[in-house]
């Protein structure tokens, strides 16, 4: 069962305005084009009051309704299923492209577990485009994310460029400032921690909860940059 797709009613009230449409024309374009005979001008008033929400394939409608892609009716994509919606593709291209048969593709969007290897995560980043942040959370390297930048602000942070670089696909050159930055942040912390308990400690609350958000701080430090 996925959840409640982000669906952006300021969007979808703004493109209909914008199109010179009332809720009637969209529901019988969505009836005549797409197939959704059970959807009325109802439907479309409820969804841009946002006390309902339209389902995969009645967003999709929608969006032909409204001559705009997917992604434009919706909020920031969070999963494997989100991510293929907003890129307007079926399930049968995704899973050619990643090497899966596609019943076993889309288990792995029920599921929310991607079970791919090397490659085929590789591929799947491609065909949908994924920005870093959403490709390390939807195959799953998080922890490994986790445990290097970890590693990069406790010890010399230079030494795990490369690493977090092939980790995530990206130019070393883009890492360097946001890592070398992370690792004076901890480091301030873990001096004020030592200073404060008299030296008898090499950590303390606020350098745990530093490296407890760890990854959100990276996203954030490249997103400056």
């Amino acid at each position: 069962m996925h959840p409640p797709l982000p669906f952006n009613a300021r969007a979808a009230r703004f493109l209909r305005e914008k199109l010179g449409m009332a809720h009637g024309h969209v529901a019988y374009g969505m009836r005549a084009s797409y197939g959704m005979n059970h959807i009325t001008p109802e439907h479309v008033a409820a969804w841009e009051r946002g006390t309902a929400l339209p389902t995969s394939d009645e967003l999709a409608a929608l969006a032909g309704a409204l001559w705009c892609g997917p992604g434009e009716l919706m909020g920031r994509p969070r999963t494997l299923h989100e991510h293929r919606l907003a890129r307007g593709l079926p399930a049968e291209d995704v899973a050619r492209a990643v090497g899966l048969r596609v019943d076993d593709y889309l288990h792995i969007e029920e599921t929310g577990r991607w079970t791919g290897d090397q490659r085929q995560s590789a591929a799947l980043g491609e065909v949908l485009a994924l920005p870093p942040q959403d490709f390390v959370a939807i195959t799953g390297l998080e922890d490994e994310l986790t445990r290097l930048l970890t590693e990069a602000v406790s010890t010399r942070w230079q030494a795990h460029v490369r690493a977090i670089a092939k980790h995530l696909g990206m130019d070393k050159r883009d890492l360097k400032e946001t890592l070398r930055a992370m690792h004076q942040e901890y480091q301030t912390l873990i001096t004020a921690t030592l200073s404060r308990a008299g030296g008898s400690t090499a950590s303390g609350e606020d350098g745990r909860r530093y490296l407890e958000g760890i990854v959100e701080r990276f996203w954030e430090g490249l997103g400056k940059d």
